[in-house]
């Protein structure tokens, strides 16, 4: 049996293709059910984001189910698959679990190290374990997947830093102030971003939030959502010593702070610090105030600059959580061989036994005047000498997990020893269950 993935992401399509194949999140049991009905398809899980849907399934017929597969995604959507398969990619075998496990890990995620992924992947596997779509592989392929993203998180730095440009004014504040608890933040304009910015500093904790903007009317509907207060903007320099954080984003065509004004400032407010974070393009804030004592100012490329280096750091501590990856695809291949190795080790095991009786028997039945230990000594015998014999085929079958020649290996036995498996298959895979 063996797994395969059909899909497509952010990286080969489009949104407006991806929402195309997108499945409702509240509707997965009929396309899982159908998912099972086809010929080949054991189980199966489909995950569905905004960045990406995805098959995962079981078969036996690698080509023919990968087929399926991309058939079922057009059909199921109404679309050519002519038009979807240019953006779909297809893994299998040991290809395909390296592909999972990354997914789950968010090294394949738009912004590599983002938490959601994760989520997403164990809501899908929600689904398919309600509806019964998934069995013994897949059940135990994605706690495998959610294991490793959680090594991946514990044993590197990959989700560490800030990778957007508000949330990196987040961070920035936190080294300046340490603790945001007690401290009040003012939002200058109503630009998107600095909004998403003061979002995330109410997340971390800040004691409170002023708006004030040209439009007053807007500064009150911002400031509502923000359970925040207005503030007129020809009133701004009466409230500016008030706060800690000062977050601009304008449009103003010249500077609406100047180092003048800061100075002003920091003296009624006997040089606490403050922190300036100008997102404005032209600038609100004339560069020299970060010449002022005990005044940190960062503007637009200051803070891209460190989302920048931040994603350097990811993709440093991407590659560790690659080596481990790797490490954990070895432990996982080798049992899901054995899902195939061991029943025909025991089939061949028992068919082998069964003549060595049969033959010991027939051999006793007709021998005279045995002496009384003779029968318990060639049973010994006989089983000593059928162990010797299979201890060879044995080892090599069990070692092929990494090689990759497992199918070829089982294949050659069965057919050479006519050997059935059916029966001792599922409590080999009853046995081999945590």
């Amino acid at each position: 049996m063996n797994i395969i993935v059909v899909g497509l992401s952010h990286k080969t399509a489009s949104v407006e293709i991806r929402e195309k194949v997108a499945f409702a999140p509240t509707q997965m049991e009929k396309p899982l059910r159908a998912l099972t009905a086809l010929d080949d398809i054991g189980e199966a899980v489909i995950v569905s984001t905004c960045n990406r849907v995805e098959i995962y399934a079981t078969t036996r017929d690698i080509a023919g189910g990968m087929a399926r597969l991309k058939r079922f995604l057009a059909d199921y959507h109404g679309l050519s698959l002519d038009s979807l398969e240019p953006h779909l990619y297809i893994h299998h075998s040991e290809a395909a679990i390296r592909h999972v496990f990354r997914v789950a890990s968010s090294l394949d995620s738009m912004v590599v190290g983002e938490p959601q992924i994760l989520g997403q992947i164990k809501t899908a596997y929600g689904y398919a374990a309600e509806y019964k779509s998934s069995g013994i592989i897949l059940n135990r392929f994605l706690h495998k997947a959610f294991s490793v993203a959680k090594r991946v998180r514990t044993e590197t730095k990959i989700a560490s830093s800030a990778v957007s440009v508000s949330f990196a004014a987040v961070e920035l504040a936190k080294k300046i102030f340490g603790e945001l608890t007690d401290k009040t933040v003012m939002l200058i304009g109503a630009g998107e971003m600095c909004e998403l910015a003061a979002k995330h500093f109410l997340n971390n904790g800040v004691r409170g939030v002023m708006v004030t903007n040209r439009t007053y009317e807007r500064a009150v509907r911002l400031a509502e959502e923000f359970d925040g207060k207005a503030i007129a903007f020809e009133d701004l320099f009466d409230h500016l010593h008030k706060v800690d954080i000062v977050l601009t984003s304008t449009g103003a065509p010249h500077y609406i702070i100047k180092q003048k004004d800061v100075e002003d400032v920091i003296r009624r407010r006997k040089l606490k610090p403050m922190f300036f974070i100008d997102i404005a393009v032209p600038r609100d804030i004339e560069p020299k105030v970060n010449d002022v004592e005990n005044v940190y100012l960062y503007d637009m490329d200051d803070l891209q600059n460190v989302v920048a280096s931040n994603l350097q750091q990811r993709a440093e501590e991407a590659k560790k959580a690659e080596a481990i990856i790797d490490e954990e695809i070895g432990q996982f291949y080798r049992w899901i061989s054995n899902l195939e190795v061991t029943p025909t080790i025991v089939a061949l095991r028992t068919k082998f036994d069964e003549v060595r009786k049969n033959e010991l028997t027939k051999t006793l039945a007709n021998w005279k005047d045995l002496p009384p230990d003779a029968e318990r000594r060639l049973d010994a015998l006989t089983s000593a000498i059928i162990n010797k014999l299979l201890h060879p085929p044995t080892s090599a079958l069990k070692s092929t997990g990494q090689g990759g020649r497992t199918d070829l290996y089982v294949d050659a036995l069965r057919a050479l020893f006519d050997l059935q498996t059916d029966v001792p298959e599922e409590k080999s895979l009853g046995e081999l269950e945590e």
